[in-house]
């Protein structure tokens, strides 16, 4: 009988175009490279919020932020969600965590203690890592310019020893089903890295784009207060060399190498596995007058790296794909039934034909960036959807944007109010609004039909007038409809 395996790679703040095979040829990556020529690239892949925590919060759950409960960074999972880890184990199939893992609601590096469901013999999360050293050597690993003191060596990072401890899990688990996750800190600052990673783009600069230059006059308050001094600076300012960009790309480099090691284990032992690639969340860097990630969904920071092996074959995949369809694809593909409660689909059907079509369209969204500081906007509460051509932001306290990415690739131009779009925009708004009912959004309200631009939605108390109770889910008893006290018989129901 076939084993079924699966490793999943992640890193952490690595947009698509950190990839050779994205198109950037600049870029060092011939592991991932590589892995895509075996697989499929997706080119429109999603993440479900471009934040640490709960980017990762969709990925593992195969619900969204708001359903999972972690709508920001330090937050926990809700005490009913289960991890794709825990409905695999329960199943009889053995899976390991590897690397960050950002989900106990502790601080950036967690709490050292395995989760339900994953083997604990091979848990290793920040705070595994950081124990291991001494004080001296926790500073060290927090500041970049160790990437340039003279003793300073791969076996010192984080990667390093993610990928040890990878190695040895498929060694031992060679002959069984698994599923395996190793999750890269890197090439999220500080990007420590050995030499030649570390000097390896000393002089890089990105190509000209008129994203840089862009005034944000029509767009959001937030990213005009977001880009700070840069909202007056010029292009060379902006888009320059710097020691800071050198040294996050050397590291993009260097954990491609890492990952090189895991995969060519994984070519040796067990050629059939699927292998997954992705990246939380990417980072701005410098586009649009800004820097690192926050509530917004342009391409730098939202359409993140996806590359599947297991299938099809040197395939490029240009619809629409999301993180929140992972866990219904790892669960399809070990043939065990996909939970109702889940809020994604399956995508094994494209794995094998990438001509099959799973998403029309794909939602992100955004709620705040970080419980623990008072900055980086505060709340922030943004619902997106994005289809081939379109994207519709709504930024529920700020100005909502829509743009058409065919003619504006670098997404400059803000035609919310262009009645021109008027048709196609307000079908993805009305999509986008059925979307967070469905999926019981806890921000939904009328607020977020009653647009400026929208003058034909009227404002309803009762917003679609729905009781819409958790959908079942095989940990939990069915839950008891609210009118009657007794077995729901459907989630979905008109109030009395």
């Amino acid at each position: 009988m076939k084993k079924r395996q699966i490793i999943l790679l992640m890193t952490d703040t690595t947009r698509k175009d950190m990839l050779g095979c994205y198109g950037n040829t600049r870029m060092h990556t011939p592991n991932l490279d590589h892995l895509a020529e075996e697989g499929i690239r997706y080119e429109q892949a999603y993440s479900c919020q471009p934040v640490c925590g709960p980017a990762r919060s969709a990925i593992f759950t195969g619900l969204f932020p708001h359903s999972n409960g972690m709508v920001t960074n330090s937050v926990p999972l809700g005490a009913n969600v289960k991890t794709v880890g825990q409905r695999l184990h329960d199943h009889g199939i053995s899976c390991g965590y590897i690397g960050k893992w950002h989900l106990d609601g502790g601080d950036y590096f967690g709490l050292g203690r395995c989760p339900e469901g994953w083997e604990p013999e091979y848990w290793y999360d920040m705070r595994c890592y950081l124990e291991e050293l001494t004080e001296e050597e926790r500073i060290r690993s927090r500041q970049a310019d160790t990437s340039y003191q003279p003793d300073m060596n791969e076996s010192f990072t984080y990667a390093h020893r993610c990928s040890d401890r990878a190695i040895r899990y498929l060694e031992e688990h060679q002959e069984k089903d698994f599923f395996l996750t190793v999750s890269y800190d890197e090439p999220h600052g500080p990007s420590l890295c050995p030499a030649p990673y570390n000097t390896m783009y000393e002089e890089f600069r990105f190509d000209h784009d008129p994203s840089f230059q862009d005034d944000l006059s029509r767009k959001p308050v937030m990213q005009q207060l977001w880009a700070g001094s840069n909202l007056h600076a010029d292009e060379e300012e902006i888009n320059r060399p710097s020691k800071g960009l050198a040294l996050f790309l050397g590291c993009n480099s260097y954990v491609d190498y890492e990952m090189g090691r895991v995969l060519q284990v994984i070519e040796e032992k067990m050629p059939d596995a699927m292998v997954i690639y992705t990246s939380d969340h990417g980072d701005m860097l410098g586009a649009h007058r800004l820097f690192s990630k926050n509530a917004a969904a342009y391409w730098q920071v939202a359409n993140i790296p996806l590359i599947i092996k297991g299938g099809a074959k040197g395939c490029v995949v240009h619809s629409p794909a999301s993180h929140i369809d992972l866990t219904p694809t790892i669960l399809d593909y070990f043939d065990l039934p996909v939970p109702k409660c889940l809020e994604g689909r399956s995508m094994m059907r494209q794995i094998e034909n990438p001509d099959i079509r799973i998403n029309e369209q794909v939602y992100l969204e955004f709620t705040r960036y970080e419980v623990d500081h008072d900055g980086f906007g505060g709340l922030q509460i943004m619902r997106a959807i994005v289809s081939d051509r379109y994207k519709l932001v709504l930024h529920l306290l700020d100005t909502d944007e829509f743009y058409d990415m065919e003619e504006d690739p670098s997404e400059i131009h803000n035609r919310i109010q262009d009645k021109t779009c008027s048709t196609v925009r307000n079908q993805l708004h009305d999509a986008l609004l059925e979307h967070m009912c469905a999926t019981r959004d806890m921000y939904r309200g009328y607020q977020w039909a009653a647009r400026p631009w929208r003058a034909d939605k009227i404002m309803d108390w009762e917003n679609e007038g729905f009781t819409r109770q958790r959908e079942e889910d095989e940990y939990e008893p069915r839950q008891l409809d609210y009118d009657t006290g007794l077995p729901m018989k459907t989630a979905v129901r008109k109030k009395l």
